[in-house]
């Protein structure tokens, strides 16, 4: 594994970096102290900065030797945001504020930008301009679309734009990559279906919304199984029945609520409409009322071509080809799509490995994404700052623009 030396040098302090930020999660939108800090760090490593894009986001400008006058730029971005959880790890570093967590590494990921921007900062040896891109909300705030609403690639004109994840269960020293979709869309849908309360012994007085529901639920899984094509993929879930308050009241309505995930805009649009017509036609059926709401949230994250293959190449030369994964698309959502819609770029995984780094005050749970005892590991603050080092430097290198 080819590591740059002087992040090597400076991972532990960053790792403390890291450590303080998970003990001090924030919410999306809120994340004033974790962008306090970073702007406090950057500003001492001597990179200018610009604060605000996105309510809380903070944008490092670095320059390489010729100023910038190339007129070349790559995006690098980092997520700062914590989830709404309880944390169950007891070490020292774990959250000080109840049902907050950093259980999804987004520490980590603002770490190891941070490491990357002091290397920048003392080896400025290449033409154009790196920007560093920390950004809020994402766990469901879409941080980066109110990024691009504020202006960023306006005033950060950039040529490519590049992301990273840590991914748990991937053994650590490895990374992964790959054209095309790598993550779902992420959408939401809460159906009402209102009916005719009345006694629980008596339902023929009224109109039992229940069964409907019921109806509707079993539905809708033919939708992916008899109606779209089996190749493509598509997931409808379900998670929430909200209806009734007593065990012989037949309740007025029942609220279904759930996601939906997909690769294409062709299966989603199929998936909505199916559904919609199977709400509203089981409730016709029946005599009741159909409220039938769908929201798309974040779109697919789709690695272009080209990037995609020159990340590639960048890892291995970092750890070699053996250790460079195909990168298995999950039905997970990530909001650096937009990013991606409005830019050529490459979202990849970085290994966390199995969680053996937690050896000491963890949960005992396992160490997944979203997981109570998650908890990111520090080992990979050398490797995910050498290959931003590196794909900035020889993306800059190839002149594109």
């Amino acid at each position: 594994m080819k590591l740059i030396d002087s992040i090597v040098a400076d991972a532990a302090s960053i790792a403390q970096i890291r450590k303080d930020i998970h003990a001090h999660p924030e919410l999306c939108f809120e994340e004033v102290r974790t962008a306090d800090l970073v702007a406090a760090k950057l500003t001492e490593w001597g990179i200018p900065i610009d604060r605000g894009m996105g309510t809380t986001g903070v944008v490092g400008i670095v320059h390489g030797k010729d100023g910038g006058k190339s007129g070349y730029a790559v995006g690098l971005r980092a997520d700062m945001d914590a989830l709404p959880m309880q944390e169950s790890n007891t070490f020292d570093h774990a959250s000080q504020h109840h049902g907050k967590m950093h259980a999804c590494g987004h520490d980590g990921h603002t770490a190891m930008l941070l490491a990357a921007a002091k290397h920048f900062a003392k080896h400025r040896d290449f033409e154009g301009t790196v920007y560093l891109i920390f950004q809020p909300a994402e766990e469901g705030g879409g941080g980066a679309r109110e990024m691009i609403k504020d202006g960023l690639f306006e005033k950060f004109p950039m040529q490519a734009v590049f992301g990273m994840h840590n991914w748990p269960g991937m053994a650590a020293g490895q990374m992964a990559v790959s054209p095309g979709p790598v993550m779902a869309s992420s959408n939401d849908f809460k159906i009402t279906i209102t009916g005719k309360g009345g006694h629980g012994a008596m339902p023929h007085m009224g109109n039992d919304p229940v069964p409907i529901a019921c109806q509707i639920v079993t539905a809708f899984q033919n939708i992916i199984t008899r109606n779209k094509k089996p190749l493509d993929t598509g997931v409808i879930s379900v998670t929430m029945i909200h209806g009734g308050e007593a065990n012989n009241v037949i309740p007025n309505s029942v609220e279904l609520q759930g996601t939906v995930r997909a690769f294409t805009v062709e299966v989603l649009d199929l998936i909505e409409s199916r559904m919609r017509q199977i709400a509203e036609g089981c409730c016709a059926m029946n005599n009741a009322k159909c409220d039938f709401y769908f929201n798309r949230n974040y779109p697919a994250t789709i690695n272009t071509p080209d990037e995609a293959a020159f990340a590639r190449q960048v890892m291995v030369d970092i750890v070699g080809e053996d250790r460079v994964n195909v990168q298995e698309p999950t039905m997970g959502a990530e909001d650096f799509s937009f990013m991606l819609q409005a830019k050529p770029g490459a979202y990849c995984f970085i290994a966390n490995g199995e969680g053996d780094h937690r050896a000491i005050g963890h949960g005992g749970g396992p160490c997944t994404l979203h997981n109570p005892s998650y908890d990111f590991n520090d080992d990979l603050i050398p490797l995910g700052a050498t290959y931003w080092v590196q794909l900035a430097t020889k993306w800059l290198a190839q002149g594109k623009k």
